[in-house]
């Protein structure tokens, strides 16, 4: 970062390829580095936070943190009290048992918003996290899909039921039905992003057992995910199962195809990102919710 921009070289540079400098340094004003009283509001509501980092090999992932309202408190303008933390089970659990950089996004399914958080997180002794802000961004509702949670009483701890390098038929046929997933990816200087991505359910491809691949839609021009892979390749999925309350993590290597041809593989797309897969676990009980059947937004291209 410079003190003229909020955004870093890959970004820059992503931006440029789009042909969106000016809009994104018109979008970047909003990005801060302190939690306004409408953000903390927002947190308190939430019960779900996705959480992005690398794991103690460097692999990126991204999963997800869950509890009732409240579990998520702003105490002050920088700082998120998180009152959960990812079980043994998750490949998160030991990067996050001690400080590290990460990125975060709180997703408001039923009312179509979103907010990311993104700095460090530091284990606060009583088995949650706190987070201290460096970036706080309020994106715009595209490509959400609209959900109101259930709770459902029977769910156990977090548990892996799979873990594997590449995908198995299931998880290819549920990563191909997916209406939504998230993102997280690295800075140049260890930052670390997660950001949202909807659509409607064949969006996401399960081209091999390990390769996935996406379109990228028009969107904020910040370029927060592409840009960071200008720089370092490395990236993790998370897919929830709205259903049954569990998730699919998948981290990787990913790639933004820039080309022409990219532009005409998908209807609505500008771009198209490929991931080379690494390492996929699948989580039952990720979360203690279910959630409504999805009323899909009005933005998604056809």
């Amino acid at each position: 970062m410079t003190t003229s921009t909020p955004y870093h070289p890959g970004e820059r540079a992503a931006q440029a390829r789009a042909g969106r400098t000016e809009r994104a340094d018109h979008a970047g004003r909003s990005i801060r580095d302190t939690i306004p009283a409408v953000a903390a509001r927002f947190l308190a509501e939430r019960r779900t936070l996705v959480v992005g980092a690398a794991d103690e090999d460097g692999r990126v992932w991204a999963t997800q943190l869950a509890g009732p309202a409240g579990f998520l408190r702003a105490p002050d303008e920088r700082t998120v009290s998180v009152a959960a933390r990812p079980a043994g089970a998750d490949p998160l659990a030991a990067a996050l048992a001690r400080p590290a950089r990460v990125g975060t996004i709180a997703l408001d399914p039923a009312g179509r918003r979103r907010m990311r958080l993104n700095g460090a997180s530091v284990p606060d002794g009583r088995g949650g996290l706190l987070l201290h802000a460096a970036e706080v961004v309020a994106n715009c509702p595209k490509y959400i899909q609209r959900r109101t949670p259930l709770d459902r009483p029977s769910a156990g701890p977090p548990r892996a039921i799979a873990a594997g390098p590449r995908l198995t038929t299931a998880q290819r046929l549920a990563a191909a039905t997916a209406d939504t997933f998230f993102i997280a990816t690295t800075g140049p200087d260890g930052s670390v992003d997660a950001s949202h991505r909807g659509g409607f359910p064949g969006f996401l491809e399960a081209v091999a057992p390990d390769r996935l691949r996406w379109p990228e839609y028009p969107g904020n021009s910040m370029f927060l995910t592409l840009g960071n892979l200008e720089l370092d390749p490395r990236a993790g999925l998370l897919l929830p199962d709205w259903e049954s309350g569990g998730a699919l993590l998948v981290t990787g290597e990913a790639r933004t195809d820039w080309s022409e041809e990219s532009r005409q593989a998908v209807p609505g797309a500008e771009r198209m990102v490929e991931l080379a897969v690494t390492g996929v676990v699948e989580l039952a009980d990720a979360t203690p919710l279910t959630w409504t059947d999805p009323e899909y937004s009005p933005a998604n291209p056809h």
